[in-house]
């Protein structure tokens, strides 16, 4: 991952002065009501100052105070700071306030604790945090916090969030830049009108009585609906390295003229082998491919946030030297390797998790938190993701999917859209056969063949032990007890990016006896059993990020001492949500096939249709649980 700059300054501290002439923003007692509702903490006053005197020197002062109502809002007084060469800690302090305003505790500088930022998978970091330490007796308590904070790099400046996050309420918050650098400052604020959010002046704001905001199900991510303001400079400095950032064009001409240029010299060995392996090839892509698998069977994946704020890379000869690199490493290792036999490709900046998050096309800054590479293919990209041992070439679904990110060229910088897994290609299609004895015992074999952003459920589940698969699968099925794995095979298919699983199980009392009768639910394999959560009022739209398509097709052998009885309707569900065909066919007396196709669509959609869509998914659950009633023969 590439670090932030400034990871976590959102942070800190003010003294028992500031509240002199307010004493009761430290009394809990004083919170208005309305604050109180689904809040684990109150921002009770968040002042927030920046001054910057040059395109390399920044100071950040903020006063804070934090009431925390609970242990879950304990991480909420965010009593931290993050600090290198680069940083200076002039101020740093924190008090401690009971409920009823009476100061129980001091933590001056030296008493933060002052530990190295690991992360927990970097190998090397430059980045200390203090951190405040402290156990509170009892709840609520109020965290006053005061630091000023010198700047040498002004590549992160500071964001805004009025609403800090989830169960967060705002009492009093305002944020200020003066600037009197001569360089341009470019500030965006998203959200501000839906939220009552006052505009001082162009680089002033204040926001009063935030409600926090509660997590609903389907939610889009917060910050596109909360509010958030980002500032940059148009000419910055990164730990000594001078930057221009007008647009994403001049942004990517510097970090590819000062973070990459001069690093991709590669040893001669690697270079002879490379060209060797890839000399019977016949297009750049197998060219590509074949230079992917010869990096993840080289490489590894190690953090490695030094040099340059943590974003420029690492040589690509002490990549190939040491057997590993982090992102930044490995996908300029790969394009090193790439440019040594004519093959083109792009360094990518990129924000990758499982939440899609993109770029702003309009406003170019410091951004990103990961970096892949991109290939030309036509008027598209294969995207490969390089810190993975396993994934098949080109494949990026989950995690750097369906997303804006920042190629980088040697002209600049250009926003392009990563590859969009489509609701038809994310198929899992399940097919088993099924043998049920007179007392509901069922045994069976079971094929599951997934593909697009469904084979990244299944894929890995190969590296597992014997013990940990058959555990996977029975959590899998865990609508199925008494379920035994009796064998299991497994095919991974890197080529179609297509995962195959074959299982043999058995479970007993699968069916429910009622006197003669037994009652079975068909859909033994594939079961949807949750209903999105019930509102009484929705507050936000809702957003379904990818779709998908199920197919499941169960043949159902049934014992020679029962007969059919009684079998569900077929069912056609059609919505804007998606859609639900179910029906079972009686193919002999005593054989049914269990036929099932569920789609769910990708889309944005406005807060009046989640009930529609709920009901589409309650609907969903409820004929998936029905069943055929069998009888016994006289």
């Amino acid at each position: 991952m590439i670090s932030r700059i400034f990871p976590a300054l959102f942070l800190l501290f003010f003294s028992a002065y500031s509240f002199s002439q307010d004493v009761e923003l430290l009394n809990a007692n004083s919170i208005p009501l309305e604050l109180l509702t689904n809040a684990n903490a109150v921002v009770r006053y968040n002042d927030i100052s920046l001054d910057i005197s040059a395109y390399n020197r920044m100071t950040y002062t903020n006063q804070r105070a934090v009431t925390i109502l609970n242990s879950s809002g304990n991480s909420k007084h965010r009593a931290s700071v993050s600090y290198d060469d680069n940083v200076n800690i002039r101020k740093l302090e924190a008090r401690v306030y009971n409920a009823s305003g009476e100061e129980i505790k001091k933590i001056k500088k030296n008493d933060f604790e002052d530990v190295s930022a690991v992360d927990g998978f970097s190998l090397y970091l430059d980045n200390r945090i203090k951190y405040l330490n402290y156990t509170p007796i009892d709840y609520p308590y109020t965290v006053v916090f005061e630091t000023e904070i010198t700047y040498s790099s002004t590549a992160g400046i500071h964001n805004w969030r009025p609403i800090e996050g989830y169960y967060t309420s705002t009492e009093n918050s305002s944020y200020t830049i003066v600037n009197s650098s001569e360089i341009e400052l470019k500030i965006k604020a998203d959200n501000f009108d839906d939220y009552g959010i006052e505009e001082i002046d162009k680089n002033s704001f204040k926001a009063t009585n935030l409600k926090s905001i509660k997590p609903e199900a389907y939610s889009p991510p917060f910050k596109t609906y909360a509010p958030f303001l980002k500032a940059t400079l148009s000419e910055f400095d990164m730990e000594g390295v001078r930057g221009m950032n007008n647009n994403w064009k001049d942004f990517g001409k510097w970090v590819n003229d000062k973070l990459i240029k001069d690093t991709q010299e590669l040893p001669l060995q690697v270079k002879e082998e490379i060209t060797d392996l890839t000399a019977n090839a016949k297009t750049d892509i197998e060219k590509a491919k074949i230079v992917y698998e010869y990096m993840q069977n080289k490489t590894r994946y190690v953090s490695v946030q030094v040099g340059i704020g943590g974003w420029k890379p690492m040589q690509a000869r002490d990549v190939d030297r040491l057997g590993y690199g982090d992102c930044k490493g490995l996908s300029n290792y790969t394009k090193a390797m790439l440019n040594h036999i004519g093959v083109n490709s792009y360094y990518t900046l990129i924000y990758g998790g499982r939440e899609i998050t993109n770029f702003d096309k309009e406003f170019s800054r410091v951004e990103g938190n990961h970096a892949i590479l991109a290939v030309p293919n036509g008027d598209d990209y294969v995207w490969l993701e390089c810190t993975s041992q396993t994934s098949p070439f080109g494949y990026n679904a989950g995690f750097t999917d369906d997303r804006d990110a920042l190629i980088i060229t040697p002209e600049g910088g250009k926003i392009v859209h990563t590859k969009e897994y489509k609701t038809e290609d994310n198929l899992q299609f399940t097919k088993a056969n099924v043998l049920i004895d007179e007392e509901g015992n069922i045994s069976g074999n079971i094929d599951i063949k997934s593909s697009g952003y469904q084979y990244s459920f299944h894929q890995g589940i190969e590296n597992k032990t014997q013990k940990d698969q058959k555990l996977h699968y029975k959590e899998y099925w865990d609508n199925i007890n008494n379920l035994s794995i009796e064998h299991i095979e497994l095919v991974n298919d890197k080529d179609k990016i297509l995962y195959t699983e074959k299982i043999k199980v058995s479970a007993k009392d699968y069916g429910s006896k009622s006197g003669d009768r037994l009652l079975i639910q068909p859909n033994m394999f594939n079961k949807i059993t949750s209903i999105p959560t019930r509102y009484s009022e929705r507050k936000q739209d809702f957003e379904i990020d990818r779709g998908f398509t199920d197919k499941d097709e169960f043949v159902i052998e049934i014992a020679p001492e029962l007969s059919v009885e009684a079998m569900p309707k077929p069912v056609l569900i059609e919505t804007k949500f998606g859609s639900y065909v179910m029906r079972i066919e009686k193919n002999t007396d005593n054989q049914l096939i269990y036929k099932r196709t569920y789609i769910l669509n990708k889309g944005y959609y406005d807060k009046s249709e989640y009930a529609d869509f709920r009901k589409f998914k309650r609907n969903v659950v409820k004929h998936d649980k029905a069943k055929i009633v069998l009888i016994t023969k006289t």
